[in-house]
């Protein structure tokens, strides 16, 4: 395996850093960040995974969140893949909404995608080895959130191993992507026009499944994209005649922006850190 650190910063006492490694399941080089809190104590950490946006990379929570205070505050490890493969031979769309930079962290099906577009398998197996190199005293707890396309395929990947993560958190999420144009068009093109096969993939059927970590999710009310592409009536609905644990608040006249996600992590740290203790 060629890892290769390419960032080191200090924060909060803790260390912010970014990586590069080249990817087998992806079959492109790839980059992510990962905060390791300072752990004086030199106690078992758990591992909280963010999943980022349409059009982010790995720095975009980094950068602008300020979850390192907090990741520090409560002893987390946190670590950031990227949204999609990379580079000039990687399929892409001039659509901002597919391609590079939106990948929806589906294993896709479909030509020219299927070749690069394993962003499933490169999470849950790939990147999650070597995230389990790089956390010193790694409790092997560990849970999982993200925002929009990102707050999907934290639904998505949490629901999908429910005995691996602990929590499942998501600001402003694709919660029913067979019902939204975002998510219709990326299953679509990702997995084919059979809509049998999106099921796997679909948060809103996901739902239904027994044993699932308890969700927390946060919409903000004055949300542009809410709710045409953010709708959360099918996986609400799924989820409460399912009888599952969904905790789902409207934070009145927040957008999608960070602004919105820096004012409410606190909340979801406390979520995540309750259940991984």
């Amino acid at each position: 395996m060629s890892l290769e650190r390419v960032e080191q910063r200090r924060s909060f006492g803790g260390e912010q850093c970014k990586y590069n490694h080249y990817s087998e399941v992806l079959k492109c080089n790839m980059t992510f960040s990962i905060y390791l809190p300072s752990n004086k104590e030199q106690k078992e950490i758990p591992l909280i995974w963010w999943l980022s946006g349409l059009t982010c990379t790995d720095d975009n929570f980094s950068q602008k969140s300020g979850f390192q205070r907090l990741a520090e505050k409560h002893q987390a490890a946190v670590i950031i893949p990227d949204t999609s493969p990379r580079g000039e031979d990687i399929a892409d769309d001039e659509a901002f909404d597919l391609g590079q930079g939106a990948g929806f962290y589906v294993d896709a099906t479909q030509a020219p995608w299927a070749e690069n577009y394993q962003m499933y398998t490169y999470i849950t197996e790939e990147l999650s080895n070597i995230a389990s190199t790089l956390v010193p005293h790694f409790s092997r707890k560990e849970s999982i959130m993200g925002h929009s396309m990102g707050g999907y395929g934290a639904l998505m990947i949490g629901m999908k191993n429910a005995d691996r993560f602990q929590a499942i958190s998501a600001f402003s999420p694709i919660s029913s992507p067979s019902d939204v144009p975002w998510g219709t068009k990326a299953f679509s093109t990702y997995l084919g026009e059979n809509k049998a096969d999106w099921k796997e993939w679909d948060t809103a059927e996901l739902v239904k499944k027994e044993g699932i970590p308890p969700i927390l999710i946060t919409q903000g009310t004055s949300d542009g994209f809410y709710p045409e592409q953010l709708n959360e009536k099918p996986f609400l609905e799924n989820a409460e005649q399912h009888g599952q644990a969904v905790d789902y608040n409207k934070a009145e006249g927040y957008d999608h922006s960070y602004f919105f996600i820096s004012s409410f992590l606190e909340q979801h740290f406390d979520f995540h850190m309750k259940h991984l203790k």
